[in-house]
């Protein structure tokens, strides 16, 4: 199988239709205009209101603050909040999209929020208090993120384009980026090092949209709580995969690992306060930043349509071994029965051992009369003619392909890097004009359902 990019992102699949996404960053959901009406709102036990500000200019400046769609930040006071007894160095910088700037060894990424000055009630169990979020009001600056750069152990090589063919293939391509680079103190532990450089990026996350508390908002969107439901729509729920692999290969849910834990069911509208968190470092194509956890693509598309209603959001851990993986996927299908799903569709993180993961899950799902649609990335090697998943499901057929991770394109030389000076991948400056894997690009592949890549049969 060969991967392609098509004009609009790869669908986040139903059990009954396809859905074509914008080929953008995403951009939030398109919400039914009755779904905005106060009195549905209020139908649904309340939930979550989003004010959006639009980002579509940022720059360095004196003082951090907002208006009129441009957000200045103060790289002092930015800087700042990153500062830790790990880090001898913090750098701040910008890069907007169709820049010649390619950011380079990217860890994470962060949709900015707040809910009132200093974040309380946002990330919750690193910013604010590990309380259930997803209600209330959040301020959302959207067209804006702010992503972390450099050398950690076990962080493979990722890569963002700001211009050029690549460009197309990241989310994050497509915002503006503020752009934390840092330097560890000599002999610190690499978990602190994560640690202050994961609690800084959130820190600077609520500081910026903190400057747009008080202006207008471009829009708001009101997001009904999951209870009930229109009567005669199919219930869908989402099955989201989070890596648990240890040690920067880790995914928190209220600031909490879910490794060793059994599956746990949320609010989708949890997502937006940022109750997901990214400490996940490899497969950069394949990542779930924190940034896509927050506009999580199949949750999107699913409130926005009209025939099918979003019932749950079911977080689960991926396990190494092959006993544990069985028991959490049994326990998975045992809450989407007793939830009483219709259809549910299952994302993952990470490369082929996550595969597993979905195709058992995908599996005991139909075994319960619940119709299962897995989003996989194949690994066909370069020509595409390998087998295109290291684990296929045995009994489900409905898969949506997001690209082939072993794919290469050439990325042009550029004016500008930030995050490293080389590329460790081939030891070149990171400058310079590079062939890489559809592997290294980050969020190429992203099995959350944003993308441009799917594949076909070879002519």
């Amino acid at each position: 199988m060969a991967a392609h990019p098509r004009s609009a992102q790869p669908p986040a699949a139903t059990p009954t239709a396809r859905r074509e996404q914008p080929a953008t960053a995403p951009a939030g959901d398109k919400l039914r205009p009755e779904m905005a009406a106060e009195t549905e709102f209020q139908a649904h036990g309340g939930g979550l209101r989003r004010l959006v500000h639009e980002v579509r200019e940022l720059a360095l400046g004196e003082r951090t603050a907002y208006s009129s769609g441009r957000l200045t930040v103060s790289a002092s006071e930015a800087a700042a909040l990153v500062a830790d007894p790990a880090l001898a160095e913090v750098r701040i910088a910008c890069a907007a999209p169709g820049e010649a700037v390619r950011i380079v060894g990217v860890l994470d990424a962060v949709q900015p929020c707040s809910k009132g000055p200093g974040g309380g009630g946002v990330f919750p169990g690193f910013v604010g208090p590990a309380l259930p979020a997803g209600r209330g009001e959040t301020h959302v600056l959207r067209g804006a993120a702010v992503l972390a750069a450099g050398y950690l152990p076990r962080a493979q090589e990722a890569v963002i384009d700001m211009s050029g063919p690549a460009a197309a293939l990241s989310p994050l391509s497509a915002t503006h980026n503020l752009v934390v680079e840092f330097k560890p103190v000599d002999g610190a532990p690499w978990e602190d090092v994560e640690a202050a450089v994961r609690r800084g990026l959130l820190r600077v996350a609520v500081h910026v949209a903190d400057a747009a508390l008080e202006a207008e908002p471009d829009s708001v969107e009101e997001l009904p709580g999951p209870s009930g439901g229109p009567p005669g729509r199919p219930r869908v729920g989402v099955v989201t995969n989070l890596q648990t692999q240890g040690r920067f290969k880790d995914v928190f849910v209220y600031g909490r690992s879910l490794s060793g834990g059994l599956p746990t069911v949320i609010s989708p509208n949890e997502l937006d306060d940022g109750a997901v968190v990214s400490g996940q470092y490899g497969h950069p194509a394949l990542k779930n930043p924190t940034y896509l956890h927050q506009t999580h693509p199949v949750v999107a598309a699913l409130r926005a349509r009209d025939d099918v209603f979003l019932a749950a959001l079911v977080l689960c851990p991926e396990p190494v071994g092959q006993s544990t993986k069985e028991l959490v996927s049994a326990h998975a299908a045992r809450l989407c029965r007793e939830l009483g799903l219709d259809a549910a569709i299952l994302t993952k993180e990470g490369g082929g051992n996550a595969d597993a993961d979905v195709a058992l899950k995908m599996d005991l799902l139909e075994d319960e009369g619940i119709a299962a649609v897995g989003i996989f990335a194949e690994m066909a090697g370069r020509d595409g003619t390998g087998p295109s998943l290291v684990v296929p499901p045995t009994r489900a057929t409905a898969m949506v392909s997001v690209g082939n991770y072993d794919e290469r394109l050439v990325l042009p030389a550029c004016d500008r890097a930030l995050g490293r000076e080389r590329l460790a991948l081939l030891d070149r400056p990171s400058t310079d004009s590079l062939e890489l894997p559809v592997a290294a690009i980050y969020c190429a592949l992203n099995p959350l359902g944003w993308g441009r890549l799917t594949c076909h049969e070879a002519a």
